[in-house]
């Protein structure tokens, strides 16, 4: 339901301290209520907010930023909402199950185990939407796939990306078949792995690779990407932007949740950066990446898990800067020891309002203002938000 509106809902679980519902009938309608464009709207679990007018839609993304900034105790005024358009998604993670002769490939339906079977997508790049029906016919072909699948599909600067996990073993039938099925659609990798299991090579005709501001990297497989690549040249623009104006010519940037090098390299532009991350295959696709560009004079890869052993204040009086680009979760062990720290400008990158309300909270107690503040609607017409949001020690 929208704002205004009056609806006819029922109960269906205990959430909480309270209930959630479903709406079965509209009373009174919005003006804000417009047709979903999708066809999977109404059962999808992907796009929650379709039908909701966009000049509407983007200013209640950007009220979060602003109402996550005020429990924080910050007023200021954030900039205009970066939106990112349809179809430019290049991640998704699929689930497959095999129904009789019928293969079902999409998403879950909210709140159920149940697969939407997808068969066009608003979000998705045009590149992974018409990999769809191909993939369900291949993978309707697998002995390797007895009852259910996962796959993760990254699209890539050199195409698509895949890590398939299936409930048992791939018979050399199923490699040849992933085989013709990379060829045919420009995949220069398919990683496989059963269950939770460590992945293996099924398809491998070239490394595959994504640009970072000018530097190659081969992710891992399933590796964690920005949602967009119109998203992901807004954090580093609004990252960028952050940064002091001035830094010295020795001044180092601390990097910390680096992952592959999404931020690392349009960093090391400015300034030497040590990156911290606590994922050894993020960690070493960052630094094979580094020394093929030669940047290890100007990048450090540092493996560090963050939670455990975050970086100390004492640690952080060595850079002239703090970028942070923590999970969901966000960074509430590490935001202590930057709020200990005389660091003069921290820049964090969220994709949780709620976690980036409650770190705001501990840098503002620390006497930090906030200069700066960009919501990013990368995650289209969902409840998600990613921002990035630019704290300066007060002096």
């Amino acid at each position: 339901m929208l704002p205004g509106e009056r609806v006819r809902a029922g109960v269906t679980v205990k959430r909480g301290d309270g209930f959630a519902g479903e709406v079965d009938a509209v009373l009174s309608a919005s003006p804000e209520r417009v047709a979903p464009p999708c066809a999977h709207a109404a059962e999808c679990g992907g796009c929650a907010l379709q039908h909701w007018r966009l000049d509407a839609y983007l200013g209640w993304k950007s009220a979060l930023l602003e109402a996550a900034l005020r429990r924080a105790g910050y007023t200021t005024q954030i900039a205009p909402i970066v939106a990112t358009p349809p179809r430019t998604r290049r991640r998704i993670d699929l689930a497959a199950r095999r129904e009789g002769s019928v293969l079902r490939l999409g998403l879950h339906a909210p709140r159920s185990r149940d697969i939407v079977d997808l068969h066009d997508c608003h979000v998705l790049h045009p590149t992974l939407a018409a990999l769809l029906p191909p993939l369900r016919r291949t993978l309707l072909t697998l002995t390797a796939l007895r009852r259910e699948a996962d796959i993760v599909c990254n699209l890539l600067d050199t195409g698509p990306d895949l890590l398939l996990r299936t409930d048992a073993e791939p018979t050399a039938p199923d490699r040849a078949r992933l085989a013709t099925f990379a060829a045919g659609h420009g995949i220069r990798r398919i990683m496989w792995a059963r269950g939770d299991g460590p992945p293996e090579t099924a398809v491998l005709t070239a490394p595959p690779t994504i640009r970072f501001a000018g530097s190659d990297v081969t992710p891992p497989p399933g590796a964690f990407l920005q949602a967009s690549a119109e998203g992901e040249r807004a954090i580093v623009a609004a990252v960028l932007a952050g940064l002091p104006e001035k830094l010295a010519p020795r001044a180092r940037i601390a990097d910390l949740y680096a992952g592959c090098g999404t931020l690392t390299f349009a960093l090391a532009a400015r300034a030497r950066v040590a990156a911290y991350e606590g994922d050894a295959a993020a960690l070493g696709a960052l630094r094979a990446a580094v020394n093929a560009a030669q940047l290890a004079g100007r990048i450090e890869p540092v493996p560090r898990d963050l939670v455990r052993q975050p970086l100390s204040a004492k640690e952080l009086a060595a850079f002239a800067a703090v970028v942070l680009d923590p999970p969901h979760a966000g960074a509430a062990v590490q935001i202590a020891q930057i709020a200990a720290s005389n660091i003069a400008r921290v820049i964090y990158v969220s994709c949780n309002p709620a976690a980036l309300s409650r770190d705001a909270s501990v840098l503002r107690g620390a006497g930090s203002a906030l200069v700066a503040a960009t919501p990013i609607d990368q995650f289209l017409w969902s409840a998600r938000l990613e921002s990035v949001c630019v704290f300066a020690r007060q002096t």
